[in-house]
């Protein structure tokens, strides 16, 4: 089982943040991703439907033997993580517990911001979790509901992403926030925009490399790491939409060679 690869969903290319850290925390393992951005964004749906089309990638990725599965994606996490992990033989990861932790142990003055998804922030799953943790402290959320076609559309460079993120975050400006979950996927490529305009004072945490982090506690925990690396690092991409974007985000983003995605009906998979 220790040979077998780590599976990863997400509605788009946003979870390739997630794949990133993967890439650079667990040199030895074989990884499988899945983004479906035939039918993105997932923030806007119902929880229904998220659930529904989350189950078909997760039947797409069970096909491919995967060991673990990490859903790289907040709103699938806040939406269909705890409907479909009891039905799996297989350690599941989310994105949401693994921010939430890194922000409170961040934070000094309990003044925590989370941008994400309108379907996340809808779900309060965040502002739950953090509560649960301590109810002393503050959570601003905020909805971001652009940033999310900026990334899929491969214009999260230049001054129309940059005027998009200072529209978008100023209501930010005016709270006392000194820490701010990057609460969707897609987020981190635009990080360098985000922490331009929310200032050096305010430190941003990025779930995905957060979640990677227990990824890699549960590899050793379950005994399931791959510690035989025999010849390089299997590498495959999926996508339900066009492969050629996907394939210039990714190559760009993970500074990989010649990435070439396959095009699925995951659907039909099913």
């Amino acid at each position: 089982m220790a040979k077998q690869p780590i599976g990863f969903l997400d509605s788009g290319v946003g979870g390739l943040t997630v794949v990133k850290e993967a890439l650079r925390q667990l040199p030895q393992e074989d990884i499988v991703f899945i983004g479906d951005q035939a039918r993105l964004p997932y923030g806007p749906r119902p929880a229904s439907q998220v659930q529904e089309f989350t189950w078909q990638l997760t039947n797409f990725l069970l096909k491919k033997q995967i060991k673990m599965l990490v859903f790289a994606c907040n709103t699938a996490t806040a939406e269909a993580l705890e409907v479909i992990k009891p039905h799996l033989s297989i350690p599941v990861v989310g994105v949401i517990l693994p921010g939430t932790r890194a922000a409170i142990k961040a934070s000094h003055n309990g003044q925590i911001g989370v941008i994400a998804t309108e379907g996340t922030i809808a779900s309060n799953a965040y502002e739950k979790a953090i509560k649960l943790r301590d109810p002393d402290l503050t959570v601003v959320s905020l909805a971001a509901p652009k940033f999310v076609p900026l990334v899929e559309s491969n214009q999260y460079q230049g001054e129309l992403a940059r005027k998009i993120v200072a529209e978008t975050l100023a209501p930010l400006k005016e709270t006392a926030i000194d820490t701010l979950i990057l609460g969707c996927t897609h987020y981190p490529l635009l990080r360098p925009l985000i922490q331009d305009f929310m200032g050096p004072k305010v430190q941003l945490i990025d779930s995905g490399a957060e979640a990677v982090s227990e990824v890699s506690v549960l590899l050793d925990y379950f005994e399931i790491a791959n510690h035989h690396l025999e010849g390089p690092r299997q590498t495959s991409f999926y996508t339900t939409a066009s492969p050629e974007m996907f394939d210039q985000i990714a190559g760009d983003w993970l500074d990989l060679n010649e990435i070439h995605a396959e095009q699925v009906n995951v659907k039909e998979s099913n």
